[in-house]
């Protein structure tokens, strides 16, 4: 038709492809920045939420596959954000849609033009989501540039040097320490923030539980947390591998027993950590807002948010330090542990969720009454 847009076209205009460590090449076009990425690649199994996700720092150093088909339908909006910028390294999805949603405020395109992010659409997201299950996660790099062969980037995917024994909380904590909360909670008891990569639900559920929160780099150190009198220290999530922070390991064992303290996700790990257990790697690891767990105590499931690539080895907890608490009930792996001399627990899930059921907020409620404020 004579002057319309022709989509097609464009998509062929606008090549793109997924190359991946092992050779597997997967064409499509981008729908994104026009850049190249390396990443390790992952698939999340959430059916909504893809502006959490992208914004969640947790994600710093990944390559993200949407199981979802259907993406792009809300837009992206400032709301939704649990970070400051988009910290996923690339997107992979099936289908690209304009937003029909009132509260859009931008194209996902947009956005990821806007934090030079790459997408590759109209891959067989379900051929890559069973390829990775069945051989695990695959160092990758992603060309929206047309600058290089299949063959360069595959070399370059081989050459990465992936996640394993890097440090990324450095990358995306805080810069400055910082306050979360409103000016009715001047005189309300205090709750510091390690920042590993926090999302900012996390801040929002703990203000709602009446705490006052400041907000500290991932390197600040025990006489730093403790010269601010807190009422309990928060561990938040964060990305790559927990044996790449060796000194947020020694922090918290420098608060042991001075101070209450909860960890989720890579806190979780860094906790197992502090009390002498040892981390590893998932084949695949665990992503998506859908994973049932069990909570061994009250005999009750949650379901959860998830998302890391590394696990507190159950064989590496001595039972009279840790205590499981809660496992997974898709793999068995440990989902949440308690110490058994000081008031500190963990979970390995997101109890914040953003994106994800509401099963485990009250694991919030539980770090107030472990402080004895309920």
């Amino acid at each position: 038709m004579s002057g319309a847009t022709n989509p097609w076209a464009e998509r062929r205009e606008k090549k793109a492809f997924l190359a991946l460590a092992d050779g597997t090449v997967i064409r499509g076009w981008s729908g994104g920045a026009g850049a190249d990425r390396l990443g390790e690649v992952v698939f999340n199994t959430g059916m909504t939420g893809y502006e959490e996700i992208l914004t969640d720092p947790s994600y710093a150093g990944q390559i993200v596959v949407l199981t979802m088909p259907e993406i792009g339908n809300t837009g992206f909006n400032r709301e939704d954000h649990e970070s400051a910028a988009i910290h996923a390294s690339g997107l992979i999805v099936r289908e690209l849609n304009p937003p029909s949603n009132w509260r859009s405020e931008e194209t996902l395109p947009a956005a990821l033009n806007r934090w030079n992010v790459p997408a590759l659409v109209g891959a067989d997201t379900r051929a890559l989501t069973l390829k990775l299950r069945e051989g695990g996660t695959q160092k990758a790099f992603l060309c929206a540039t047309g600058a290089i062969s299949t063959e360069e980037a595959v070399a370059k995917a081989r050459a990465w040097e992936g996640l394993d024994g890097q440090d990324y909380a450095s990358k995306v904590s805080t810069a400055a320490a910082y306050d979360w909360s409103h000016a009715a909670l001047a005189n309300a008891p205090l709750v510091v923030v390690l920042d590993f990569g926090i999302k900012r639900n996390t801040l929002r559920l703990l203000e709602s539980e009446g705490f006052r929160v400041r907000v500290l780099n991932a390197h600040a150190s025990t006489a730093d947390i403790l010269a601010l009198k807190p009422a309990g220290v928060m561990l938040s999530n964060g990305p790559a591998d927990p044996a790449a922070l060796p000194y947020a390991a020694e922090t918290i064992r420098g608060l042991l027993g001075k101070v209450p303290i909860m960890g989720i996700c890579l806190g979780h790990q860094l906790l197992g950590l502090a009390l002498g257990g040892k981390t590893c790697r998932l084949k695949f690891g665990h992503h998506g807002c859908n994973h049932p767990v069990k909570d061994l105590r009250a005999g009750t499931v949650e379901i959860t948010s998830q998302n890391h690539n590394y696990m507190v080895a159950a064989d590496s907890l001595d039972p009279a330090t840790a205590e499981i608490t809660h496992v997974s009930l898709n793999d068995g792996t440990v989902e949440g542990l308690e110490a058994k001399k000081y008031p500190a627990f963990s979970l390995q899930y997101h109890p914040e969720a953003a994106p994800g059921p509401h099963d485990a907020i009250p694991a919030f409620a539980r770090f107030r009454k472990l402080m004895g404020k309920a």
